[in-house]
């Protein structure tokens, strides 16, 4: 059996589900405001069986969405330091421009570009200026709780990034958490520079929920592998959630669509969850989160994340605005059905009413495997060298799960595109792999 937890801004479910995907029980309580590990352990708590027996859950996945929540309300985020490796070719937008002000000065402890980067080729790539990176990390020493490093091209060769991570820390110290672009979101520079700032802020967050619930869950379930939802609908381990909280952002609808297909058999359908102040809509695709197109938006800041694209409807709840944004998700061939989930779900009578739809999130997050995902730009001369150029994309994503906590014996790929780049000199593709798994720990 599994168990999964989705921790709401005012309800707590949870949901226990058989090894065949049937659904046993489910329990919904009030939130513990500000406090996601005692939401979990109370939502636990009212969950038959809580506690070990020969029958209880193999693993449990919590769904967070306290890492939006602290992006949105500006509070619990670390001061950062933000370092850009890219030279002049990368001034043009200095760090954190666009963001809100209240959320720039929530977070900034200082920026600084230095000279850097890679290219699109290796002859391209310009030294790391190494004075300039231990001049900077010195000027916000005793300030910075975080640093966040992004440098120009780094998905492609992020080897600069970990130089300048390594003299930062002989200057700060191993205490001061660093944050690194090449591992988040995509290539364009400014969405990832911006994840990764988001995610130094939220390590503090990160570190505080990881550590409490492997408390709450060791002690409520001893034995059981204890994972957490990401946004793009796969899980990771608590120690995975510390390094990258970034990846957690969008992981509640994620969990919600993932949900509202394992209660219906549907892998492709529009998706409404209606909470107590708010009618989210979105599209399962394949049995997965459909992304938002062209990155996401989180606080008031675009970052280079893959979460799920959703539009937002207000309660109480028109029909005729309702139907609208159900019709934009809609694709240009054919009409897919509509799944109304959510607490408040008895507002919208059109659609499927799954049963159990009240705690779609808590089931996602339990029926999810673990996951990893890998991008990568190549030169593509010609067809022929398309297998060769790949396969090494498709082994990082594989071993992105299994870095995540899925079993290496047996990940599978979930999926794989190549999309060409016409805005680059020559015959550049973007190659993608997802991978996915059971948790390692089985």
């Amino acid at each position: 059996m599994r168990a999964g937890v989705d921790v709401g801004a005012t309800n707590t479910d949870a949901a226990l589900v058989a090894a065949d995907g049937k659904v046993l029980a489910t329990v919904k309580v009030a939130t513990v405001p500000d406090d996601p590990v005692a939401s979990v352990r109370v939502a636990l708590e009212r969950l038959p069986p809580a506690t070990a027996t020969p029958g209880g859950p193999a693993q449990i996945a919590v769904g967070l969405r306290g890492a939006a929540t602290a992006v949105t309300r500006r509070a619990g985020l670390r001061k950062v330091a933000v370092l850009r490796i890219g030279g002049a070719s990368a001034t043009a937008v200095r760090p954190l421009s666009g963001w809100p002000r209240d959320l720039r000065d929530a977070v900034s402890t200082g920026t600084a570009i230095v000279d850097g980067g890679g290219g699109l080729d290796p002859e391209d790539r310009t030294p790391l200026d190494r004075e300039a990176v231990a001049r900077f990390a010195a000027q916000v020493a005793g300030q910075a709780q975080a640093v966040a490093i992004a440098g120009l091209f780094s998905p492609l060769d992020g080897e600069q990034e970990r130089e300048a991570a390594a003299i930062v820390r002989a200057e700060l110290g191993a205490a001061v958490p660093i944050s690194l672009s090449a591992g988040l979101g995509t290539l364009g520079l400014l969405e990832r520079e911006n994840a990764t700032v988001l995610d130094a802020a939220l390590s503090g967050f990160a570190t505080s929920v990881s550590s409490g619930l492997s408390e709450v869950l060791a002690a409520l379930c001893p034995g059981a592998a204890a994972f957490v939802t990401r946004g793009d609908g796969t899980l990771m381990s608590l120690e995975h959630l510390a390094r990258h909280p970034s990846l957690s952002l969008g992981s509640g609808p994620a969990s919600m669509l993932r949900g509202a297909g394992a209660l219906t058999g549907l892998a492709d359908a529009v998706v409404a969850d209606v909470g107590a102040v708010r009618v989210r809509v979105g599209v399962l695709a394949g049995g997965w989160p459909e992304e938002a197109v062209g990155g996401a938006d989180i606080g008031g800041v675009p970052v280079g994340l893959r979460i799920p694209g959703l539009i937002r409807v207000p309660r109480p709840v028109d029909p005729a605005e309702l139907a609208e944004a159900v019709d934009r998700l809609q694709p240009a061939a054919g009409r897919l059905p509509l799944v109304v989930v959510g607490g408040g779900a008895h507002a919208v009578p059109e659609g499927t009413h799954p049963e159990h739809g009240p705690a779609a999130g808590a089931i996602g997050a339990a029926v999810s495997p673990v996951g990893g995902q890998y991008e990568r730009i190549v030169r593509l001369p010609d067809r022929s060298a398309l297998p060769g150029l790949l396969e090494p994309v498709l082994e990082e994503a594989r071993a992105a799960a299994v870095h995540a906590g899925a079993d290496p014996r047996h990940v599978r790929l979930i999926d794989v595109d190549q999309t060409p780049i016409a805005y680059l000199p020559g015959p550049f593709v973007r190659l993608r792999a997802r991978a996915a798994g059971p948790p390692s720990s089985w």
